[in-house]
């Protein structure tokens, strides 16, 4: 019997059983993991059969139902390049303006904001002019510059595990770029409004040809009153921009939907960099719908709160001290390797984050899930961790800058 395209369609929507498989799908548990580790270095991919995946940051639950419906109903338009189907992706744009409260020309598309990260860094370096990035924090910067020999300056991160503002500003200098991460990856903590204000100021007005990228990947997770976020300063500035990505709240990991937000010319200069038709059909209707749907992010960030504060819990109950996350996920003074603590944890069927120098010695990272897998993740972890004695809370000394 012939298969339409429409009758095809109907097959795949979302039937009650595998409605609850697909925004997993789409969500990609672990490829954070993944493709920032070294290759093969053991970490987990959704076919790998690990049952409880808390290492790479992302919505256990996937996208909402309103981003679900409308991926479902884009496959008729999958052989259309992005920028002709309906929606498409000046839709994405306009989307991503309307939630951020500015103007069309103000916003840049990302493959995920991966993509964001590697071309401000193309942009704004050279073999003269280096970058400023915290340690630890997310690596994709350092690692583009690395690569195009450009300088990195890593500025330790300070005991709470919170950025080092006035080392940074220090450091940039006569620096290209600087990446700062609010709320920072890995160690979860996050800088007030006025300190990212009072920073930004104090580097435009030492190092005025600086840029500063400011990522806010965790934006919508957060629930401490001083934060604000630093939009305003990148309408204000020139060469003051913020990232964000779907891949997080969203739960679209698998999806790749970032964007920039910044004054029209620099974001002219993004989209001259910018890989053609760095979206795809599906993940544009699937981004305008998540985008126009408020409520789900908001229930999102209350599931991820309640889940936060029994995984806080649970670890300083055990005697380990916990950064002050306002993440969807925990960074912890387990007291010994993260590569050993992941290992033993990955042996029994949990994984958990990276290495993160300097603190891979001492640190590790643990996502966030939902709170049934946390109570049964909490299960492993104790027994992974019951033969290490907790050192007290607060004998840790974060920093790791030489004295």
């Amino acid at each position: 019997m012939p298969v339409s395209r429409r009758s095809f369609l109907g097959r795949l929507a979302p039937a009650p059983a595998r409605a609850a498989v697909s925004p997993a799908f789409v969500a990609a548990r672990g490829r954070e993991a993944l493709m920032a580790g070294p290759a093969g270095a053991g970490a987990a991919s959704p076919a790998s059969g690990a049952s409880i995946l808390l290492d790479s940051n992302e919505n256990p639950l996937g996208p909402g139902a309103a981003a679900m419906e409308a991926l479902t109903r884009a496959f008729v338009d999958a052989g259309r390049y992005p920028s002709n189907a309906r929606p498409s992706m000046a839709d994405v744009r306009a989307a991503a303006a309307r939630r951020a409260g500015v103007q069309t020309e103000n916003v840049a598309l990302g493959a995920g904001s991966w993509e964001l990260l590697r071309t401000a860094v193309r942009l704004y370096g050279s073999s003269s002019r280096h970058l400023v990035t915290a340690a630890p924090t997310f690596e994709q910067p350092a690692t583009m510059a690395e690569q195009l020999g450009i300088g990195v300056r890593k500025v330790p991160v300070d005991r709470d595990g919170r950025l080092d503002l006035d080392g940074m500003a220090q450091a940039a200098r006569w620096a290209g770029l600087v990446f700062l991460c609010n709320p920072n990856n890995p160690t979860s903590t996050l800088h007030p409004a006025r300190a990212i204000t009072e920073f930004v100021t104090r580097v435009r007005k030492e190092s005025p040809d600086t840029a500063i990228l400011i990522d806010e990947a965790y934006h919508d997770y957060v629930t401490d009153a001083s934060y604000a976020t630093a939009v305003p300063l990148a309408l204000e500035h020139p060469n003051v921009f913020v990232t964000r990505t779907l891949s997080k709240a969203y739960g679209m990991a698998g999806m790749r939907v970032g964007y920039a937000i910044g004054q029209p010319r620099t974001m002219e200069a993004f989209n001259r960099w910018a890989i053609t038709f760095n979206q795809n059909s599906l993940a544009v209707a699937a981004a305008v719908a998540s985008l126009e749907d408020p409520a789900h992010i908001e229930a999102e960030r209350a599931r991820n709160t309640e889940a936060r504060e029994f995984t806080t819990r649970f670890f300083k109950d055990m005697g380990f001290r916990v950064m002050d996350s306002q993440a969807n996920f925990v960074f912890v003074d387990i007291g010994r390797t993260a590569k050993g603590f992941k290992e033993d944890c990955a042996r029994r069927g949990i994984r958990v984050g990276r290495e993160f120098p300097p603190l891979e010695k001492t640190h590790a990272r643990v996502s966030i899930g939902t709170i049934d897998e946390m109570q049964r993740a909490g299960v492993v972890i104790a027994e992974v961790l019951g033969a290490n004695q907790p050192a007290p809370a607060g004998s840790s000394n974060v920093s790791r800058r030489p004295r």
